[in-house]
């Protein structure tokens, strides 16, 4: 039975010391608890890249210029009930304080540790492409 493709954006925001913020997923959504890439769904009438910029300012109150966003690579990844696929975009140039504005949990977490938080399944193949680029 074929499944509803899903496009999410995923942001890796590396400090000034290379390591990569992780956001935790808050209760009451689903795989609650899992550390992921701060991101989210992108609407029908945006890009990729304008979906990162809208949810890091939702998210985390910072303020991200398209030219500052580099595509390292993605996710393809069937759940049960959809597929998702996911890009995944460096940025090391924000304006504003990193924070968490949804209540949400953050570390800033080297990426040869990543590996050591629980995550969804879409997203840890991600953290060798970090730590090859890191």
């Amino acid at each position: 039975m074929p499944r509803r493709l899903v496009l999410v954006a995923a942001l890796a925001l590396v400090d000034s010391d290379g390591r990569v913020l992780l956001t935790q997923r808050p209760a009451g959504k689903a795989m609650a608890g899992l550390w992921e890439f701060p991101g989210g769904k992108v609407e029908s009438d945006e890009l990729p890249e304008e979906a990162v910029i809208r949810e890091a300012h939702e998210e985390l109150g910072i303020d991200i210029h398209k030219s500052c966003l580099a595509p390292l690579t993605f996710a393809s990844h069937s759940y049960e009930a959809f597929h998702l696929l996911m890009p995944l975009y460096v940025c090391r140039v924000w304006q504003g304080t990193v924070r968490g504005r949804e209540g949400q949990a953050m570390v800033w977490a080297w990426p040869n540790e990543m590996s050591r938080y629980a995550m969804p399944p879409a997203d840890k193949p991600l953290i060798a492409h970090l730590r090859d680029l890191l």
